[in-house]
């Protein structure tokens, strides 16, 4: 057992050393196969597996539900309620129950697939070349998830894609159109000739909001790439030297908390009306 302990330690360090190994990182993923003519890369192949791992841990962590929790389930359980108790005032009674699967497969799929990018070897195995007495890794062979632009426009696709769904079975088109494009002034207050005097401004604003939603999965990814992109060139810059690598898993842990509090930021605006309160 002891000499399987060891074997594992001296594979670990021979994994860091090579972070420094390219101090140079690409932004564009790798290409290591293609099925059926569509390209496979290693940042593709890095999501799928994280993914599975992610899977397999919860359910043995959970195992069987409950009363009295094992820690695994204590874990899990405490890290749901506190992504529940951020979100639920935010988006709303009434669609927090179609939000809340999203919002947690969201925050714990780019919470783990941020993190996975500091694990020993990853970006710092692979095929290169020697350059100055140091090798210089061209293809690597895992690359986080979220350092691929590609991997972070999907996943802002899919969540905008969430959003209409939970938007139009919570509310409806019509509540949809009206919040974007109706007339917010209380014609009791305002009095009829200034209400139809705001209206051509209402519909303006409309047309700025829709603009607002169709650029939001480019501001969704680019954020979330950006950071993660731009922390894993810091660490093979400095040698994954410790402070560094300690303000990776805050961001790593900061970005999904961002991603899904602006998920939920744009369902509450629809669907968030203040309890008891419903759209007519």
């Amino acid at each position: 057992m002891a000499g399987k302990k060891t074997l594992l330690l001296s594979f670990l360090m021979l994994l860091i050393p090579l972070a420094n190994a390219s101090a140079e990182v690409s932004p564009a993923a790798n290409e290591l196969f293609n099925i059926f003519g569509l390209p496979v890369t290693n940042s593709m192949v890095t999501g799928w597996v994280v993914s599975i791992l992610l899977i397999i841990a919860i359910k043995l962590m959970v195992g069987r539900a409950s009363l009295v929790p094992s820690k695994g389930q204590a874990l899990v359980e405490a890290l749901v309620t506190f992504v529940r108790d951020t979100t639920l005032p935010i988006v709303g009674k009434k669609a927090f129950r179609m939000s809340l699967p999203v919002i947690l497969g969201l925050f714990f799929y780019i919470l783990i697939q941020n993190w996975s990018g500091l694990l020993p070897g990853v970006g710092s195995l692979g095929t290169g070349h020697m350059v100055d007495g140091h090798f210089h890794i061209t293809d690597p062979w895992i690359r986080p998830a979220n350092a691929d632009w590609n991997g972070t426009i999907a996943l802002a696709l899919v969540t905008m894609i969430a959003w209409l769904f939970i938007v139009l079975k919570s509310d409806g088109p019509v509540v949809l159109i009206k919040d974007l494009f109706g007339n917010k002034a209380d014609k009791k207050e305002v009095g009829n000739f200034m209400w139809m005097a705001l209206w051509p401004i209402f519909l303006i604003v409309g047309v700025i909001e829709v603009v607002s939603i169709l650029i939001r999965p480019l501001t969704l990814s680019v954020r979330l790439f950006g950071n993660i992109y731009g922390g894993e060139s810091l660490l093979h810059q400095t040698g994954f030297i410790f402070p560094f690598y300690f303000l990776e898993l805050i961001v790593g842990f900061v970005q999904p908390l961002v991603f899904i509090l602006l998920f939920s930021v744009y369902v509450g605006l629809i669907c968030n009306h203040g309890d008891g309160e419903e759209h007519h």
